[in-house]
């Protein structure tokens, strides 16, 4: 079986492979791709693999694009933080899902599923499932944290934060006072969890509220630098990749 990874994340990616081949040892991990736009030039060159493990949320735009872009004829087994539009979506489409982080036995079940994956009218519907990931209600999305510090609990609405960053494995929320706490997501979970319209990733150390970009400087080749509300003590860049989304962001 040739199977096909798609993750954003290298050790996530790398983690996953070590998973499938302790399932099953014949399995042969052909790719690891990291962004739509690597995956598209891959499909375009490649036949379809056996199985492909998708996240949902690549460092360039949903994985659904891909589908968009060129034709995959191959069963998807999706990999992602929980979501219930995702959830409810891949329920009653018989899609598999792995929620992260990924248990070694779901992972079994979900390779089990996949070889009894033969009913000719069984392939996904991604075009249904990206405009139902595109066209979630703003009601749905996070609107507050709560932070344990010390014996309280304190709570913080979205209108109180300003950004998010990833260092040493951890995720911190710096809120407009620019105190600092750690929260129990990962970036790329944030991402699904938090309105699009407000937030962006902008690299994979950074997701900011667009009222905390202060400045926006120009550097050579395109590059981007920001300066945030509340400071931050390092240089923070647009990745080159996301630069054009982001000044669409922008408006």
């Amino acid at each position: 079986m040739k199977v096909v990874i798609i993750e954003d994340e290298e050790l996530a990616a790398r983690r996953l492979e070590g998973m499938i081949r302790n399932c099953d040892s014949s399995v042969e991990v052909i790719a690891k791709l990291e962004s739509v736009e690597d995956s598209v030039t891959w499909f375009r060159n490649h036949p379809s693999p056996d199985l492909i493990f998708l996240d949902i949320h690549l460092e360039d735009d949903l994985s659904f694009a891909i589908f968009e872009k060129v034709k995959v004829d191959a069963p998807v087994i999706f990999t992602t933080a929980y979501d219930e539009y995702a959830i409810r979506a891949f329920k009653l489409r018989s899609i598999d899902y792995l929620l992260k982080p990924i248990v070694q036995e779901e992972l079994a079940r979900s390779l089990d599923k996949f070889r009894e994956f033969s009913r000719p009218n069984s392939q996904p519907d991604i075009e249904s499932l990206f405009r139902m990931f595109s066209g979630s209600s703003e009601e749905n999305y996070k609107e507050r944290f709560s932070i344990t510090v010390g014996q309280k609990i304190k709570s913080y609405s979205i209108s109180e934060i300003s950004w998010f960053y990833s260092e040493a494995g951890i995720t911190f929320m710096v809120v407009n006072d620019n105190h600092q706490y750690p929260v129990d997501f990962s970036l790329d979970e944030l991402t699904t969890m938090l309105n699009p319209k407000e937030f962006f990733r902008i690299n994979r150390q950074f997701l900011v509220k667009i009222s905390s970009v202060k400045n926006i400087h120009i550097y050579p080749k395109g590059r981007l630098k920001l300066e945030l509300v509340p400071s931050s003590d390092k240089e923070i860049f647009v990745s080159r990749d996301k630069v054009t989304k982001f000044k669409e962001w922008l408006g």
